[in-house]
């Protein structure tokens, strides 16, 4: 009896770990879904408007000006971006620049992506560049030298077919890093400049790469990317930010569903140890269960025992997991006490946000895997209940 009610105890200790550990991790990743998309909205735009074919476009049409002065519009950005080699003490690297309207600022946040230095574009009549990480690493840029500027070369539009001078070939205009970003591979090269630096770099006086819309509070943007797809015709594509990201947004569901199949395995061991603890309970009562049966009890009731004692070993250690799961949550939310062990990351401490789908789903899978161990040890009860009464 001993052996049993420890086994059967190690079956619940099992249950409530992991238990607490889904809650826990799936807090954790719904911390981080948040913090990383967060970080993108800061960057990327609500709406995102790029031809279809051809890099550029001419922005300055009748539907393309009544956006600009529609009510429910907050940000109206034109963006010019195209691949440049970029310059600094001798050392290459090809990256793209970004040149943004004034109207990008006007989302805010932006120094919450900033590694060094401020996101500076425009100071009196001078321009400025904020470069991703990935620039920084590979030519070693320093925002506190500003003797040193970037040059940024792009192919000359207007320069010679026949190749007699080679510096004609490229236009170069050197511009000063005030900040350095970092939000992910996919943006990291970029050096983003005001657009007027971008059109004189690249000899593009009017056309743009894309427009990005932010919309005002309350605004329905489901509604109004279908508004604009109707009305701006088919030679333009219209993406909100889970298309313009897809492979984020599919990388963060593909990491969280993987852990959460490599808990549920673990779950399912510990689980399943139930049935080891039930069938010694049913071995060692296999004479108790005859007498039961000869005073008149029938299987289903023979049954319905053990699988409640199943049912309740799981469902114990499951509330006690899902419990302690929360506890730790609420103090991780509050104090922050598992830090991510770097001095350069965005946030110091791991991110939680406690979701109830998350709650719900816990339940219904041990729950569901309860609800088969237990049964299996149920019907154990009453295999060979005849041979045992005959020998009684």
């Amino acid at each position: 009896m001993h052996a049993i009610n420890i086994i059967s105890g190690i079956s619940m200790i099992g249950v409530l770990i992991g238990s607490a550990a889904l809650i826990i991790i799936l807090s954790v990743f719904n911390g981080f879904e948040e913090v990383i998309l967060s970080l993108y909205s800061n960057f990327t735009a609500e709406i995102k408007i790029e031809p279809r074919l051809g890099k550029t476009f001419n922005p300055n049409t009748v539907y393309f000006n009544s956006l600009r002065k529609d009510d429910k519009v907050f940000s109206f950005i034109e963006v010019l971006q195209e691949k440049v080699l970029v310059k600094y003490e001798g050392k290459p690297f090809i990256g793209s620049i970004k040149g943004v309207s004034k109207e990008f600022l006007k989302r805010g946040n932006l120094d919450s992506i900033v590694q060094s230095g401020s996101f500076t574009l425009k100071r009196g009549n001078n321009d400025f560049a904020v470069i991703g990480s990935a620039v920084q690493s590979s030519l070693g840029v320093s925002v506190r030298n500003q003797f040193t500027p970037l040059e940024i070369y792009s192919p000359n539009r207007n320069a010679d077919a026949t190749g007699v001078n080679a510096l004609n070939a490229f236009t170069v205009r050197p511009i000063y890093p005030t900040g350095i970003f970092a939000l992910g591979q996919e943006f990291d090269d970029l050096v983003i400049t005001p657009i007027d630096f971008a059109r004189d770099l690249l000899g593009q006086p009017v056309n743009v790469s894309s427009v990005e819309l932010n919309f005002k509070k309350g605004t329905n943007l489901h509604d109004e990317q279908d508004a604009i797809k109707d009305k701006i015709g088919h030679d333009f594509t219209v993406k909100n930010r889970s298309q313009q990201n897809t492979e984020l947004y599919k990388t963060l569901n593909y990491e969280r569903w993987f852990i959460f199949m490599i808990l549920v395995f673990v779950l399912i061991i510990a689980i399943f140890n139930i049935i080891g603890s039930l069938t010694m309970l049913v071995m060692d009562k296999r004479k108790d269960i005859a007498i039961l049966t000869s005073l008149g009890a029938n299987k289903q009731l023979i049954q319905g025992i053990f699988f409640f004692e199943g049912m309740m070993i799981s469902i114990i250690g499951c509330i006690s997991g899902v419990f302690l799961g929360f506890l730790f949550c609420i103090l991780q939310q509050r104090f922050g006490f598992v830090k991510m062990g770097t001095d350069k990351s965005i946030i110091d401490a791991y991110p939680i946000a406690l979701l109830l789908r998350d709650f719900i789903l816990v339940f219904l899978t041990v729950g569901t895997i309860s609800v088969i161990a237990s049964g299996i040890s149920a019907r154990l009860s009453i295999k060979g209940l005849n041979d045992i009464k005959q020998d009684l």
